[in-house]
Parts: C-alpha cells; structure tokens; sequence
C-alpha cells in the first residue's frame, strides 16, 4: 500500500472542502471495499477524508411517509430497523443477503452505493482493465466471464455491479442526494449508476468533489408488498450470480403496481421496465409474469460462459412475483424470503 495521509471531517461541507483542497483525495466511509482496492493497487489516494462520523447515521420518516437515510447508517444498522423491515421488506432482505454480519457492521450506505465490481482483471493491476485503465482492453471478454454481464455490456467491459443493496434501492424508485461543492441535488437511484459504454471507468453519475449524503425512499412504495431473491455458488460470503427485487401490488387478481429490478446481470442494477409496462393492468398470473420477463430478457447478450444468468434471472423474477401475488401459497414453503434465515450473510 503506498503513503496517503488522513484527516477526518466533521461535517459534511467540511468533507466537501477538504476533498476539493487535496488532488487525488478520497472519502473514507466503512473502508470495507476501497481499503481492500488500496492494498491491491487498484486505489491508489494520496488523502483520505474520513466521513465515518458525520451526522449522517439515523433513518429518519419524512414528512410525506417515506424514509430518509443517511449516508453513513451502518449496513447492519439499516436491516434492523423496525421501519425498513415492515414497510420496505425488499430493502432489508437484500442488505441481509449481502456481506458477512462483520462487514455489514462496517459497511455504509453510501459505501455501498459506490462500491466497485469485483471482476477479477479490474483487480488485477498486472492485467489490462478498461475499468482501471481506458483504452488498456478488456480480456474478461474472451477470459473468465462467467460471473458478469448479459445486460447492457459493451466492447469496452462486461463487469457487472456488486451490490445488493442497490438492486432493492432500484426497485424502490428511491432517489440518492448529493452535496458538491457548488450545490446539492438529488438523482434517482435508477440513474445513478452508469452502463459501460465507451467509459466504464466511470461507475457512476457522480461529480467530482460530490459527496453522497443519503438515500431517500419514496412513500408509495411504503407497505406494499417486497421481497428479494439471489442465486449465488454458496449459501454465504458469495455475490449474486443473479438477484431480482420485486414490490408488487395486486388486487383482485390485477396489477395495479409493479417494480422489479436484476443484479448480477449488468453494469448497474438493471430496472426491468419493459416488464413493469406489459404487467401493468393485467392478471397476475404466473403466465403473464414470464410472458413478461421473458420480453425483459430478449435484450440480454450472453458471452461463451454466462448464458446460464438468463434462464436463472426468469425463473428467480418470475417465483417471486408468483409468491408476492399469492403469499398463501407459499406460506409454508420454507425457500420463501419471508422464512429464510439471511443472518449468515454472503459475502
């Protein structure tokens, strides 16, 4: 790990200033994804602006029924909470699937936001990296790709976003505020983070000099019906191969609302919109959901190794919008997400 030096913020327009005072200069949440990137080379700071304790760890109502939460709410702080666990379940099923109970102590909300792909040549620094390195290639295409992308990938990278949480984030049309130096302002969740286009450098939306302050959970998805569901090698300490989250509400046997959201499959947690619309109005069947995700997943590109994400993210989609339509059903299957003991973790 090569020399940086540290200094903590106490509020978050000092982080901001601190930050644009020091070229090359990083903030420093939890510290569980960027530390490890330091110690492999692929991070490389030369200042660490510490935002661990700023006054950004409580989860807060607003005034409209929704959620505030701060940047700096511990992981594991964020699935207990009585709030999340009863009005947005999708929420706290997908931080619990995530990481161990160890880094789910550390790790932060907006950290999580910002963590980087664990694809194996990004961290590779003898490898060549678009990602690390524009313009360097990106040999996971014709290498070891089975964990990435059939959504959205392009010639320039196949890396896929890590996070859990996101993917519940993204079904929950929440919205990620950010103060710059400059100004605040908010960005939907969905648009936060980027496809890789011809940059995959850039993961995200964000500026530089932006810190991210919290997330904002809209209230009209407050109650309804949630739920996450992720396919990994392992039962713990494993990313997803592919997740969905799903947030439906039915009744009379019609959609009347829903959202539904993949990880493991692209860049960024992958909206499913084409889906939403065609379930919209219609019965909520198990026939219309795969009609409906099937037409999602017509735009997936597998590569040599990864086809195998497809039929995995249906079957996934479509069992959870079955179960969450007619919870009776499998009130008793002990695989629903409801009944699953998630305190082991995954990662």
């Amino acid at each position: 790990m090569k020399t940086f030096t540290y200094e903590r913020a106490t509020d978050p327009a000092q982080a901001v200033a601190l930050l644009a005072r020091e070229p090359g200069a990083r903030f420093l949440g939890g510290g569980t994804n960027l530390v490890d990137l330091m110690k492999l080379g692929v991070e490389t700071p030369g200042h660490l602006v510490d935002i661990a304790r700023l006054p950004l760890d409580r989860v807060e109502e607003t005034p409209d029924g929704g959620l505030l939460i701060g940047a700096t709410v511990r992981n594991s702080d964020l699935a207990a909470d009585p709030a999340v666990r009863t009005r947005f379940p999708v929420l706290s099923q997908a931080l619990l699937a995530g990481a161990s109970g160890q880094l789910r102590n550390a790790a932060t909300t907006g950290g999580n936001l910002l963590q980087r792909t664990r694809c194996l040549y990004f961290q590779d620094v003898s490898k060549p990296c678009n990602k690390r390195q524009p313009g360097s290639g990106c040999p996971a295409r014709d290498g070891a790709h089975r964990d990435l992308a059939v959504l959205g990938h392009s010639e320039a990278c196949v890396a896929t976003h890590p996070s859990d949480m996101a993917v519940a984030l993204a079904a929950l049309d929440a919205d990620v505020l950010l103060l710059g130096p400059d100004d605040q302002r908010t960005v939907p969740l969905t648009d936060f983070h980027r496809l890789p286009g011809d940059r995959p450098d850039q993961d995200t939306v964000i500026r530089p000099g932006e810190l991210v302050t919290g997330v904002r959970l809209p209230a009209p998805a407050a109650g309804l019906p949630s739920a996450y569901r992720k396919a990994r090698d392992r039962a713990s300490y494993a990313f997803a191969l592919a997740s969905a989250a799903v947030v439906l509400d039915v009744r009379e046997g019609v959609v009347r609302e829903v959202r539904l959201a993949f990880g493991g499959l692209a860049h960024k947690p992958w909206r499913a919109t084409t889906a939403e619309a065609a379930l919209r109005g219609g019965p909520a069947t198990t026939d219309a959901f795969s009609d409906a995700v099937e037409a999602e997943l017509a735009a997936a590109r597998p590569l040599r190794d990864n086809g195998f994400k497809v039929p995995m993210a249906r079957n996934l989609a479509v069992r959870l919008l079955t179960e969450l339509a007619d919870p009776d059903a499998t009130a008793a299957d002990p695989t629903d997400p409801r009944h699953t003991d998630h305190r082991r973790g995954d990662r």
